[in-house]
């Protein structure tokens, strides 16, 4: 457990936010990172994400609150949080990429944390914002999209040792290969339910008929 949670791995988790080159760097070829706290970190990005949703002020959000459930909320997040870990391995891999499937989730997990820490001021200025001053709110999360952007980025490029621009070329293919994969799950799943059907179809006439 030490081997997650020591100060070692808190030190660069809170470095990410200031030095993430040097931090990204450790955490890839010196062990400094932790898979468990990139999750934690995620999960807590989750939280905000739903407390966003159901505590913004109405002239934000325009989401019903009681149509909002955390724990769907975790689950569509940690999908996209593995299925972007799984793109980006699957590409990288044939790019000669140099970070491995847990570097991935790791620097992806680290770079959740400028937004964890923009979604709750950004709850509160919602709340005592009046008519046409929605652009402070959104100000204050695009400082944390963009912050976290310029991280995964960062991370991105440090743990597979890219330059810049294959770096942003890796991204957008492993954005393509997330949509690729969503449509295969879909497509999988839509094939299961007619098979599905088929079966249950026969079953429910071969039991009329006995």
């Amino acid at each position: 457990m030490t081997k997650y949670f020591n100060k070692d791995v808190f030190y660069y988790f809170r470095r990410v936010l200031t030095n993430p080159i040097d931090s990204f760097y450790e955490i890839r070829h010196r062990e400094k990172g932790s898979v468990p706290l990139a999750f934690i970190t995620i999960f807590i990005f989750s939280i905000c994400f739903t407390l966003n949703r159901i505590f913004a002020g109405f002239i934000v959000n325009l989401t019903d609150p009681r149509s909002v459930n955390g724990v769907s909320d975790l689950t569509r997040v940690l999908l996209l949080f593995f299925l972007f870990g799984v793109g980006n391995w699957s590409i990288t891999c044939l790019m000669q990429g140099e970070g491995r499937f847990k570097d991935i989730l790791t620097v992806t997990g680290y770079a959740m944390i400028p937004l964890i820490l923009t979604y709750i001021p950004a709850i509160i200025v919602s709340n005592v914002l009046g008519e046409n001053e929605e652009v402070f709110y959104s100000i204050i999360l695009g400082i944390g999209f963009a912050w976290s952007g310029v991280l995964i980025v960062l991370g991105i490029m440090t743990v597979h040792n890219y330059t810049i621009m294959k770096t942003i070329v890796t991204l957008v293919l492993t954005f393509v290969a997330m949509i690729v994969v969503i449509f295969i799950a879909l497509l999988l799943s839509d094939v299961l339910n007619q098979v599905y059907g088929l079966f249950y179809g026969i079953y429910s006439e071969l039991t009329l008929r006995a």
